[in-house]
Formats: C-alpha cells, structure tokens, sequence
C-alpha cells in the first residue's frame, strides 16, 4: 500500500509537470487537452497493429452486402437475399461476444488464428452452394458458420489501444479514430463489394472477402507485442462476471441496435431504390455517400475537446439521427438520396463514438474486448434484422418501403436510451478522473 500511495504521489508530480508551461514537447498532454490524432499515431508500436488491423477488417463491412448482392443476383428476391444476409448477420452478433470473452482469456491470437481458416472455408462453401442454385435451407445452414467465425478485428484492435492507453488523455482520440477507420472501412468496403459483384462476378466480393480476412487477420494474430494481458488469473467473481452484467452496456446495446437498423436498412434500401430508377450501379456510390457523412462526423468528433458529457452528446445525437432518417422514404431521386443519406451519415458518428466511449468507463478491463464485441455485435445483429424487415418490405410494398426501418429502429433505440439514460453514469469506483479512468491504480474493478 505503502509503495502505491508513493506511485501515485510520483505520478500526481509528473502531472504537475506536464501542466508546466515548460515541460518537454514529448510529454503527455495536460488533462484538459485534447491531443490529436497526428500524437495519436506516434504512439510507439502502433503501426504494427493497425495496418493489418485495417486491412483485416474490411471484410466486416463486405459481408453481408457482398452475400446479399450473391443471393439477389442468383434467386432475384431481395426478401430471400435480405433473408440469408440476415442470419449471416445474427449469428455474427451472437457469437461476437464470445469470441471477445475467449480472446479476455487466451488472448487473441488464439481465437484469430482458427476462426480465419474456419471463416476462409465457410465463405468458400456459401459462394458454391449460391452459385450452384442451391436451396434457401442450404444457403441458410452455411450462412451460421460463416457470421461467427468473422473475426471481431475492430474490437481486438480497440482493446490494444486500451491496453496502451487507458489512464491517458489519448484514449478517447482513440476511440474517435477507430470509429472513423470503421466508417472509411464502410465506405471502402461497401463501394469494393459493389463494384466487384457488380463490375467483375457476382461472387468476386465473396471471393475478396474471404482473401483479406484470412490475409489480414493472419498478420493480425502475428503481431503479439501489442496483445493485451490475458486475464486468466483474474479473481474468481471477476473471472465469471460477464460484460453484459453491467447496466450501461446492456443499455448501450440497444442503442447500437438502432444505429444497425440504419446500415442494414440503407443498404437493402439503397440497392432496391437504384434498380428502380434504372441505374443498378450507382448503390454503392449511394451507400458510400452516406457512410461518407459518417466518417466525416467522426472526424470532426475526435477533434473536439468536448465539454457537454457523453449521455448528453448521445441522447441529442440520436435524437438527429432518428429526425433526418423521417425523409428518406419519400425520396424519388438519386442527387436528393444522396444529399440526405450524407446527413443521416453525419449524426451517426457521434452517437457510435460516444457509445464507445462510454465502455471506458463502465466497463472493467478484464471484460473489455467482450464489451466492444457486444456493441459490434449489437451494430450486426441490427443491420441484419433491418436488412430482412427491408428486403421483405422491398419485395411487396416497393423499394421505398424499406427505408421505414431506419426510421423504427432509431426511434425505439432513442427511446430506450431516454428512459434507460441514469444507468449511463459510471459507478463511482469507474469514473474517469483527471487523465482518465480512476480505477487505474488499486482497481477494485480490474
């Protein structure tokens, strides 16, 4: 005890320093700055995980985009495509959190490793069976394995950063960089599987997303010196409690959902609304518009030094998001389509970045990386319902129909974050305090 109060006394005086007009440029910020992300990516051994990191996760955005084109283009139901692109999409979200709770506990590279392959060969069997008109239980069984053996790439990489920066003003630059390297990612990915499906094969997005995840989660998995601590000698009650115990994620999960309904039901959407105007080609430039708007958001987002609080940001940011997605059914051409997804894309960033940031501080770090699979997996879990509602909605009431479920699964989402909003705060053995989170020290928590 003794030698701890003497840390943190000596830490407290680095902090004065740091505070100090004249302290080395090096140093880190004080507590009330906001460091940029060009501080950021000086962080040393950073690279090494984040160019593979990127390069592994493209195929989260390509999947089931990539598995609806396939299916569409070999059934021509956009309810059967939305169907199978769905189930994909489930068994993502539902097997996401386990995949985080291994990787606490063994450490990444032993769930990456295997889970590549297995995802390579699921991938592999769905593009023959689409290919080779199989029936829809067929397509239906494959898409299981497929969804969760996807590699859970943005949460592993998140975790490293957490693991190097938790108790630093960088950790919430962080955690506003990784939510636009996820949005670029949605609009690269997105404009790639459209482009290949559509430009080359129908199943040349397949193929490429299967390329890259074994590629890019192999190197991925081979960069150990950034994996974070296993916690398999964490005491026993924090050893069983899973991430879902707390309130706030369970919260935040819903939240997430919403922002999934708005995803899955834009790319069904958009994909329906361009072969109804004639021009099949153009969807990915639509979707890429508007996860354009997103990134951009985000941008700006992790730039700011914030001084409202992060529910508040979170309550008034969903608020926009659930107004402009009200238009989008009533849209009949594409410049306007594109103008309003780009402003439904920019109110996404700040709900995804804060609802990130908030795992921070509610969450204790043995049980993060399953904490961040959940939200990804929630994110899944409702672009796959909404990608089904959507297709099926596309298929018997017309393509503008499907833009109804963005609108529904925001406006429950808000609701439930509203009533839900007092389990947002943080217990107080995990508030962030001064150059981050509190418990860092003799954490109760960890």
């Amino acid at each position: 005890m003794a030698s701890a109060v003497k840390d943190n006394a000596g830490k407290g005086t680095q902090d004065e320093a740091v505070r100090d007009t004249t302290a080395p440029a090096q140093q880190t910020p004080a507590k009330n700055a906001r460091p940029g992300y060009g501080q950021l990516l000086r962080t040393p051994g950073a690279w090494a995980f984040l160019l593979p990191g990127f390069l592994a996760r493209q195929p989260f955005a390509m999947l089931t985009f990539s598995i609806l084109l396939l299916v569409q283009h070999t059934t021509g139901s956009y309810g059967t495509a939305g169907v199978v692109s769905a189930v994909t999409g489930v068994s993502m979200a539902l097997f996401a959190p386990q995949s985080g709770k291994l990787a606490d506990r063994f450490g990444q590279r032993a769930v990456l490793v295997p889970g590549v392959l297995v995802h390579a060969a699921a991938v592999a069997a769905m593009i023959t069976l689409a290919l080779s008109h199989a029936p829809l239980w067929a397509l239906l069984v494959i898409a299981v394995p497929t969804g969760a053996s996807t590699p859970q790439i943005g949460p592993m990489v998140r975790s490293r950063w957490a693991a190097k920066l938790t108790g630093t003003p960088l950790m919430p630059t962080s955690t506003a960089f990784e939510s636009v390297t996820d949005e670029f990612t949605f609009v690269i990915g997105s404009v790639l599987a459209t482009a290949l499906c559509t430009g080359i094969h129908p199943a040349a997005g397949l193929i490429a997303e299967g390329a890259l995840t074994l590629g890019g989660g192999l190197l991925f998995a081979a960069q150990r010196r950034s994996q974070p601590p296993v916690h398999r000698s964490a005491d026993s009650s924090a050893k069983r409690a899973s991430a879902l115990s707390v309130p706030g994620l369970r919260v935040l999960i819903a939240g997430l959902f919403g922002i999934g309904t708005v995803f899955g039901g834009m790319q069904v959407s958009l994909t329906a609304f361009a072969e109804d105007i004639g021009q099949p080609g153009i969807n990915g430039l639509l979707y890429g518009v508007f996860a354009t708007g997103n990134m951009l958001a985000g941008i700006v987002c992790g730039a700011i030094s914030w001084k409202v609080g992060p529910r508040r940001r979170l309550l008034v940011g969903y608020a926009l998001l659930t107004l402009l997605t009200t238009p989008l059914w009533a849209v009949t051409v594409a410049p306007l389509m594109g103008a309003v997804g780009l402003l439904v894309g920019l109110c996404i960033a700040p709900a995804l970045i804060t609802g990130y940031t908030l795992v921070d501080s509610l969450v204790p770090a043995a049980a993060r990386t399953e904490a961040f699979t959940w939200l990804t997996g929630a994110v899944g879990l409702g672009q796959a319902a909404a990608s089904t509602v959507a297709g099926l909605l596309a298929d018997h009431f017309g393509p503008h129909a499907g833009f109804l479920v963005p609108l529904c699964g925001t406006g429950l989402a808000l609701v439930v974050l509203a009533v839900f909003r007092g389990h947002l705060v943080p217990r107080a053995e995990t508030l962030v305090v001064g150059r981050g989170v509190g418990h860092r020290s003799p954490a109760t928590v960890d």
